[in-house]
């Protein structure tokens, strides 16, 4: 269904990428910056569990919102990542290497469902923990600061992010692995 309440949290996943970034071009003093960019995308991330447990739930699964559901992930996460290398927060080289590994699967993805072979890059754990961790990592380099005085946001988020950086190279070799029968079945 194009529209249902799953998949009206999706689009709004996606319509609120814009406030995520704007954040950052407003007249107002940087911490408070990083405090509201903060809150907004870990309101937004909730989101996608959100959808994801309504749709279920509610029986309201549809090959739109199964479509959907990851492009807007995509975005958030990409938007997040060029905002956090214009701010020097994160290494260019990171960035590339986590929206490469997107652009890649999902192009991999793509051509493996027009040779009806899609099951063979289904989304694996791998993936879903290489998420996860970038979704926690990106919080923690938007706050840039101590939280609670005790935790170092940019340590905790640079070593996060460096691990979704792996986690990233490790999943897509996995998915190439699995699509690689399929890829050189079609080739011959």
């Amino acid at each position: 269904m194009f529209f249902n309440l799953p998949t009206l949290l999706t689009w709004a996943r996606i319509v609120s990428i814009p406030l995520v970034v704007g954040v950052f071009y407003l007249d107002v003093k940087e911490p408070h910056q990083n405090l509201i960019a903060t809150v907004l995308f870990i309101v937004v991330a909730l989101t996608d569990w959100a959808d994801g447990y309504l749709a279920r739930r509610l029986n309201m699964t549809s090959s739109f919102g199964a479509f959907l559901d990851p492009v807007a992930d995509k975005f958030l996460v990409c938007a997040a990542l060029l905002v956090l290398v214009h701010l020097g927060r994160l290494h260019a080289l990171v960035a590339l290497v986590i929206i490469g590994r997107e652009i890649a699967i999902s192009a991999l993805r793509e051509w493996m469902a027009q040779i009806g072979a899609s099951r063979s890059v289904a989304v694996h754990m791998l993936g879903k923990v290489k998420t996860t961790v970038q979704m926690i990592a990106i919080p923690f380099l938007l706050y840039h600061g101590t939280l609670f005085g005790l935790v170092d946001t940019q340590l905790w988020g640079t070593w996060l992010i460096y691990a979704s950086a792996v986690l990233t190279i490790w999943s897509m070799v996995y998915y190439l692995q699995k699509a690689l029968p399929e890829i050189r079945a079609k080739v011959r």
